[in-house]
């Protein structure tokens, strides 16, 4: 099975936010490390992996639709 591996600005890109909130915001607390993203060779540079992110996104609902249906 291939992977799409990007960059931090490659992925920025891709979902419309800012490098700099992915790396601040969104790396360690949604994008985690061994499941979104990796460091090849141990070393500094970061790779996102695609497939795990485009997946997730769409699994998590951005509202609570249950409470919606109640009201």
């Amino acid at each position: 099975m291939s992977q799409t591996y990007l960059t931090t600005e490659e992925l920025a890109k891709r979902i419309k936010y800012d490098a700099r909130t992915i790396r601040n915001q969104l790396k360690d607390s949604v994008l985690l490390e061994g499941v979104h993203y990796f460091r090849p060779f141990g070393g500094r540079k970061i790779l996102y992996v695609w497939e795990k992110i485009e997946a997730d996104m769409f699994r998590a609902p951005a509202i609570n639709t249950q409470y919606i249906a109640l009201q």
